[in-house]
């Protein structure tokens, strides 16, 4: 059988840990190929700091995504999952996402969600709305009851 691609978007909070396994206990299939994603934050503001902040801000983003994949590619191995990771550019998550899902052909594109409230998300926009209002494929959006 052709693998299938799964684009999981992921950030460093509880719900994308809860979202990630909520997809291998419910979901996940051995075909799927999981291609577990993720888009730091970009800088705003760096051409008001001084470089040496701004080399800080790119080390402590670097160490952050090493640990999110160490993580991540350790959740996989540990559960036989065929995937790999990939750290996203772009200063929209949720656009970045999308592409990467063109890119890949992706069957389904997995994510959490944080459960902004409704000012916070009108205000800042919502990487998961965002996703599933601009997708090429069906978007799972796993949503944590205790976590919301």
């Amino acid at each position: 059988k052709q693998d299938r691609c799964v684009v999981m978007g992921i950030d460093d909070s509880a719900h994308s840990e809860w979202a990630f396994d909520w997809y291998v206990q419910n979901f996940h299939k051995p075909e799927n190929k999981v291609l577990v994603v993720h888009c730091p934050e970009a800088f705003t503001n760096v051409t008001m700091m001084s470089p040496g902040k701004v080399e800080e801000m790119i080390r402590d983003t670097q160490v952050k995504v090493k640990k999110l994949q160490e993580k991540f590619m350790a959740k996989l191995n540990e559960k036989g999952i065929t995937g790999d990771f990939h750290s996203l550019q772009g200063d929209k998550p949720g656009s970045a996402i999308v592409d990467c899902a063109c890119e890949n052909s992706a069957a389904i594109i997995v994510t959490g969600t944080r459960g902004m409230g409704k000012l916070r998300r009108t205000i800042m926009g919502s990487v998961s709305d965002y996703i599933v209002h601009h997708s090429p494929c069906p978007v799972l959006v796993c949503r944590h009851k205790d976590k919301n």
